[in-house]
């Protein structure tokens, strides 16, 4: 499970920045129109659907900001059984769950059923997420879910890995310190590095060195941190078992080594003084990460991994010195809560700042979800009398991503996705000759056909979206419109002008030949008259959604 430690980039460029930015914390006073709310939701949402870019026109950036950090909706419902009872022969049922019922509180060690449940936990994220609140909440769950990187197939069991979600979404926007002592200790995590198998005769490193490495001090210049420190994280941490008949986790005391743990000059040569019995495994634990907790450099490997996700890949020294250290120490004066720090980062000049637009490469979870919100994609009710009816879409849309080299959970390895690490790339790793033809193929296909299973269909709807635009009937202003909310680098005036020619007035040259047929619809709208604005409009979102600047967020 070791991290890729040569390709950690966690460090302020070296050289002078491309895009020379040398915006501050300062907070932002602009203008917060519609390209400025559709930045801010597609940088904290999954898209920037028009019904909340409209809901957010009312509000000023403060109100917002303030409101997207401040969710309010309840928990989803946990994941629910929609698959086939297995009736293979030696093959334990899943019997004990009805269709339509949740499995996460059934003890089920079996293989297949556990692969079933995987598979169902990845079809109910997905359905989170097209789903999810006007509110930060879920880009931030998976943003924590990159940060302590746990692959769901090697974790295995489904109640585990739905448990670690919840985890990092009840404490999303919490405190820091507080979250890395429960993921500690957090079943998925034993599991997934080794810390079940951790014990006194046989330190296992494999978390001691994820933890100093990409979960709290990094790879920086200022992190120097040693080897010995590892193998005596290792030490502190020995003694947690799994106990997988009734799920739970516990501190074995005769396993838990009790020497003294002797730390590096960087840890200021603490001595963490071993203890025994049935405390000593967490004694120890809030010992080692007040030690940890002390350097100057967790703060700063935090900041940038938020800065990251939020607004681009590249920390350059104006970067590091204008944002990544005011909010380092801020980070540390809030005894290391989240909240406000992103409330900083987000209500600043440098967050808003033009050259942080536009500059991010869609995730495939961005994209394909994004798109599903920004087209208000309905999807099937789930009901439990036919839950695969809303699971079967969920499926497909999870399997794009997956073939976009992006499974929710699911990240290649313990560092997370190389997109928000790898270095020189970046985002750019997203976009490849694979994934950029298949991004054109999944939204060609929701613009053309949509899928369709279990007699229902979910599908992109040009025309859906063309009236929830101001002013529809006016070509010039429907092209802009679209724009505006499709590509965050537009087109120019002349290209706008082009494509409104050639799609929407079908190569004539006056206006008033979209704007007839458009008002035709409206007052008449029957299968004609909308087959000659659906099949314009559908060419129109088809051309922009395969131009590269579809691509950018």
């Amino acid at each position: 499970m070791g991290s890729n430690n040569n390709l950690i980039m966690d460090k302020a460029v070296e050289v002078k920045s491309k895009r020379d930015i040398t915006s501050t914390l300062a907070p932002y006073t602009g203008t917060f129109g519609i390209a400025e709310i559709t930045h801010l939701l597609k940088r904290t949402m999954f898209g920037a659907a028009p019904q909340d870019v409209a809901y957010f026109s009312t509000k000023t950036i403060t109100q917002a900001i303030n409101e997207l950090l401040t969710p309010t909706a309840t928990d989803p419902a946990p994941p629910i059984k929609e698959y086939a009872t297995s009736t293979t022969t030696g093959v334990v049922a899943d019997a004990n769950i009805a269709v339509g019922t949740t499995w996460i509180n059934d003890i089920n060690n079996d293989g297949t059923v556990q692969a079933q449940r995987r598979t169902s936990y990845r079809k109910w994220a997905t359905g989170v997420l097209l789903n999810q609140d006007r509110s930060i909440k879920e880009k931030l769950t998976l943003f924590w879910l990159n940060h302590f990187g746990t692959e769901a197939d090697e974790i295995g069991n489904a109640t585990h890995i739905y448990q670690h979600n919840m985890l990092m979404r009840n404490n999303v926007l919490g405190n820091f310190k507080n979250l890395v002592k429960l993921v500690t200790t957090d079943i998925a995590m034993l599991r997934y590095l080794n810390g079940y198998v951790n014990i006194a005769t046989a330190p296992d490193e494999n978390y001691g060195r994820e933890l100093q490495e990409l979960f709290t001090v990094g790879k920086g210049p200022g992190s120097q941190y040693t080897e010995s420190d590892v193998k005596e994280a290792a030490k502190v941490l020995t003694g947690w078992r799994i106990n997988y008949t009734n799920y739970t986790v516990s501190f074995n005391p005769a396993l838990h080594s009790t020497v003294n743990k002797q730390f590096s000059a960087f840890y200021n040569n603490t001595v963490i003084t071993g203890r025994t019995g049935a405390t000593a495994g967490a004694l120890e634990l809030d010992d080692m990460l007040n030690m940890i907790f002390s350097t100057q450099e967790l703060a700063k490997h935090l900041m940038r991994k938020l800065y990251r996700w939020f607004v681009y890949y590249e920390i350059d020294p104006a970067t590091e010195a204008n944002i990544i250290t005011p909010l380092a120490n801020m980070f540390r004066t809030n005894n290391y809560e989240i909240k406000p720090c992103l409330d900083a980062l987000l209500k600043s000049q440098h967050f808003f700042d033009v050259l942080n637009r536009g500059c991010q490469i869609k995730s495939p979870i961005d994209l394909v979800v994004g798109s599903c919100r920004e087209f208000g994609v309905v999807l099937p009710a789930l009901t439990t009398a036919a839950p695969n009816e809303a699971y079967q879409m969920y499926n497909y849309l999870s399997s794009i991503c997956v073939n976009l080299q992006q499974d929710y959970h699911n990240p290649p390895n313990v560092s997370g996705w190389p997109a928000y690490y790898q270095t020189p790339k970046f985002y750019e790793i997203w976009v490849n000759t694979d994934t950029l033809p298949k991004r054109n193929i999944y939204t060609d296909t929701m613009i053309n056909t949509g899928y369709t299973a279990n007699g229902k269909k979910i599908m992109f709807d040009a025309v859906a979206l063309a009236r929830l635009m101001p002013n529809p009937s006016d070509p010039n202003e429907l092209v802009k419109d679209i724009d505006d909310r499709f590509l965050r680098v537009g087109l120019s005036p002349v290209s706008r002008a082009q494509i409104k020619t050639q799609i929407l007035l079908s190569n004539q040259t006056s206006d008033y030949y979209w704007t007839n047929a458009w008002n035709a619809y409206i007052a008449s709208p029957t299968t004609a008259n909308l087959n000659i604005i659906n099949t314009r409009l559908k060419e129109l979102c088809k051309y922009l959604m395969n131009l590269a600047e579809y691509q950018l967020c």
